[in-house]
């Protein structure tokens, strides 16, 4: 291992004992800044470790939460200009990038595997909204949070469930079909959804919440196919830098949907990360066995799991802003994003050590 994540890790170390000594010294407001630097440093040191570099990136996401909660302030707003507003922006520069990856030979993938397509539609579009709203009911959330957990299992995939596959060993063309048509279906299934059980907390406006995902997600996927379709292989250099944009803004998004919810995080934090947990393992366990029940190959198996225990966060917290409830609605997506990483990330990990 290089000597410079031997180092990244010892001030990871250092960082945490001066973090939790300030905290026992009941300055707990004062432990914002080696917290944080405490999960950068880690984030720099996981990268020395093949089997730790991929949780890099979930662990920065917990350093921008942690700033965001010590001083939400710049996040939330910088002189007149509105920190929230640079969301749909951010979600449709992502966007693009998935199109950019994507090609409409994808779709021909329902063709060949209509099995593994329908079963995936079925469990992420009827069965994940409806364990979200039992699970809001259950735990009696207010009922925007509750409204946001919906939301949240309303949605579709994204390329991280692609990604997750890969590392998986499982069947990444199905992966990537399913998530290009969950993509497509989105506009219609996402509201009908939210309109079923969300608008039992809050009033749901279907043709609003319609047009807002078509402006976020359709349009910018189809300019990024069309992009694909005449450069392909002539811009490796942005093939290679979109990832890294995308990685940026989706921090960028958390910290900022953070930083606007953070009184209702602190007051129902906790809840929220078990109801984040419990949703995201019965995604994997619904998708896996559905599958498994039908017999259809493990490397299916596998991808369907990926697929609806794995949804697309970042178009949640835009539809949450479209509603113009950010800092309510927009908390289930900011809090189940890095946990899904991690939870996606490890799965993949034990997958892909274990003979199919």
């Amino acid at each position: 291992m290089k000597l410079i994540y031997k180092i990244a890790l010892f001030a990871a170390g250092i960082c945490a004992l001066l973090s939790l000594i300030i905290i026992l010294a009941g300055n707990m407001e004062n432990s914002g800044i080696p917290l944080t630097a405490f999960f950068i440093l880690l984030a720099i040191g996981f990268k020395g470790f093949n089997f730790l570099s991929g949780f890099s990136f979930t662990v920065l996401i917990f350093a921008a939460v942690s700033i965001s909660l010590f001083y939400p302030s710049p996040f939330i707003q910088i002189g007149n200009f509105k920190m929230n507003t640079l969301i749909v922006p951010l979600l449709q520069i992502i966007m693009f990038g998935m199109g950019t990856a994507m090609s409409i030979s994808d779709f021909y993938g329902v063709i060949k595997m209509p099995k593994g397509v329908i079963v995936g539609i079925i469990c992420q579009f009827l069965f994940m909204p409806l364990i979200g709203f039992i699970l809001a009911s259950l735990f009696q959330f207010p009922p925007e949070i509750a409204a946001g957990v919906v939301l949240i299992g309303s949605s579709p995939s994204g390329l991280a469930s692609n990604v997750m596959a890969y590392l998986a060993k499982a069947n990444v063309a199905l992966s990537v079909t399913l998530t290009a048509v969950a993509t497509c279906l989105a506009p219609i299934m996402t509201p009908l959804m939210m309109k079923l059980y969300a608008g039992a907390f809050v009033p749901i406006d279907f043709w609003s919440m319609m047009l807002s995902i078509i402006k976020i997600v359709i349009i910018p996927i189809a300019l990024g196919l069309i992009f694909n379709h005449f450069f392909h292989g002539k811009t490796p250099w942005l093939d290679k830098l979109m990832p890294k944009i995308s990685m940026v803004a989706i921090g960028l998004i958390i910290t900022v949907i953070t930083a606007s919810g953070r009184d209702n995080l602190l007051s129902i934090g906790i809840l929220l990360i078990l109801t984040a947990i419990i949703h995201n393992l019965l995604g994997y366990f619904l998708g896996y066995w559905s599958c498994r029940i039908i017999k259809m190959k493990e490397q299916d198996c596998r991808t369907i799991a990926l697929e609806v225990g794995m949804q697309n966060g970042g178009l949640a917290s835009g539809i949450a802003l479209e509603m113009g409830k950010v800092a309510t609605i927009g908390l289930a997506p900011a809090v189940f994003g890095p946990w899904m990483n991690i939870s996606g990330s490890s799965l993949a990990t034990w997958w892909r050590n274990k003979k199919i």
